[in-house]
């Protein structure tokens, strides 16, 4: 009712000419019908102009309330799998003894700032500590990788992208293990470059490269994207360029997932360190 009232408030003079207006278009075309005639063409043309304006406004404030959704339901699918996919599949446990061992936590947030073109990039959200979002939750879209939150406020939350050069992941190729440390060069926002692959490893272009999960971050298997260039350097390793799954230019909705167990095992691998 505010928003209403201050609109008019704004647009008082405008509002009374067209009130006027129409009062002399009225009189107008009372009395002559070929000014009527045309009065009402034009008004069916504006009519339809605007009906127009409408259902495509109309349409975009659906849309997005149905991304909004199935961001939801796809968190929602998520938690729930979670919950039945963990549990202990061993016949021998009685119904009391069988307990979900949910690892982690599943939320979805908006991205209302973003770049791609600075040597640190970095991801806002729309979501924060009030909605239980922290740092070293993963950020994923599209089912890939996207980065990592490192600072909340109550509303908002800061994601470090993986479009960032400090950013580090743990990933491997699919299809035969092996595992190394994934980063972004700074040039291309499409790719990363995989490193700490050995020479005598058979790499082939295409082929998948996914997360370890030995950071505690990330889930294991979470798609980052495709192998689109081997180079062999001077060292016993290659220098594999990765072609991103998660298309950062067009970043909206995300997921983010907090490992349940993370201190657990942190405080675990600590001890040996």
């Amino acid at each position: 009712m505010r928003n209403l009232l201050n609109f008019f408030k704004r647009y008082n003079n405008v509002i009374i000419f067209l009130i006027l207006e129409g009062i002399a278009l009225s009189l107008l075309t009372s009395g002559n019908s070929y000014h009527n005639t045309r009065f009402i063409k034009g008004v069916r043309g504006i009519t339809a102009g605007l009906e127009r304006s409408f259902s495509r406004t109309g349409s975009y404030f659906r849309l997005r309330e149905t991304e909004v959704g199935l961001a939801r339901e796809n968190v929602m699918l998520r938690n729930l799998l979670e919950q039945t996919g963990k549990m202990k599949d061993s016949i021998f446990y009685t119904v009391s003894d069988s307990v979900y061992r949910q690892k982690y936590l599943w939320f979805s947030a908006e991205v209302i700032n973003n770049s791609v073109n600075r040597q640190k990039n970095f991801l806002t959200l729309d979501r924060g500590y009030n909605d239980n979002l922290a740092p070293d939750m993963a950020v994923i879209a599209d089912d890939a990788v996207a980065g990592v939150i490192v600072g909340c406020s109550s509303n908002y939350s800061v994601a470090m992208s993986l479009l960032n050069i400090d950013f580090r992941l743990s990933a491997r190729i699919r299809s035969n293990g092996y595992f190394g440390s994934l980063g972004w060069d700074g040039k291309s926002y499409r790719n990363a470059i995989l490193s700490d692959i050995p020479q005598h490893v058979e790499v082939i272009i295409g082929d998948t490269v996914e997360t370890t999960g030995y950071s505690a971050i990330f889930p294991e298997g979470l798609m980052v994207g495709v192998i689109n260039e081997i180079e062999k350097s001077g060292s016993d390793f290659y220098r594999i360029s990765v072609a991103l799954k998660a298309d950062f230019k067009k970043l909206r909705f995300v997921n983010l997932a907090g490992n349940l167990q993370k201190t657990e095992q942190q405080n675990l691998e600590t001890q040996f360190q």
